[in-house]
């Protein structure tokens, strides 16, 4: 009985996180002990217009689905960062919210995440186990919705200040902070 509950528990957990047939997930992970403190909000910008995703904390992740196709996602913190994506329907893709410096508190990026490869920054790698293993997973709940309505023209003023600062970088750097339809699993 025990293990046709955990096989059950398994099922269940796998259906959640992973794409549905029409549909692709974006795992964004968070795993550093640097700006540990600090927290993070995830947003797909539509349209120009900004899709709350959620709030996330050290060693956490967020399963989101998307429809497939291209995509901008947005990290905010001191300051707002980007990602791009172009996702296959039924398939999983990772990206690491990682910290950086800011001048007052932590700032954060959007790091895909590769499928295969040896960088530390793929599935292939040791890390990768770790941080999917470790980071437990989150909702968006009514406080965090709460929060980002109070928050939400600071949030508008950072994505107007750093989006022509993104869309300056080359296209080879562009490429770099994108997730491909190859990176998903």
């Amino acid at each position: 009985m025990r293990k046709l509950v955990l096989v059950i528990t398994l099922l269940t957990l796998c259906a959640t996180s992973f794409a549905s047939e029409d549909e692709s997930t974006i795992v964004f992970m968070r795993y550093s002990a640097v700006g540990a403190a600090i927290k993070a909000s995830i947003y797909e910008v539509v349209d120009d217009e900004i899709v709350f995703i959620g709030i996330m904390k050290n060693k956490t992740k967020i399963n989101y689905a998307t429809s497939a196709g291209k995509h901008t996602f947005m990290v905010v913190s001191e300051a707002a960062d980007f990602m791009e994506a172009d996702v296959e329907a039924g398939k999983t893709y990772y990206a690491m919210v990682t910290p950086r410096t800011g001048a007052w508190k932590a700032r954060f990026s959007l790091i895909p995440i590769r499928n295969g490869g040896a960088t530390d920054f793929s599935t292939g790698s040791k890390k990768f186990e770790k941080w999917t293993g470790k980071t437990k997973p989150v909702t968006t709940d009514d406080k965090d919705r709460a929060w980002y309505e109070a928050h939400k023209t600071s949030v508008e003023e950072k994505r107007a200040k750093y989006w022509p600062k993104w869309q300056q970088k080359s296209a080879a750097d562009i490429s770099e902070r994108t997730l491909h339809p190859s990176d998903g699993t």
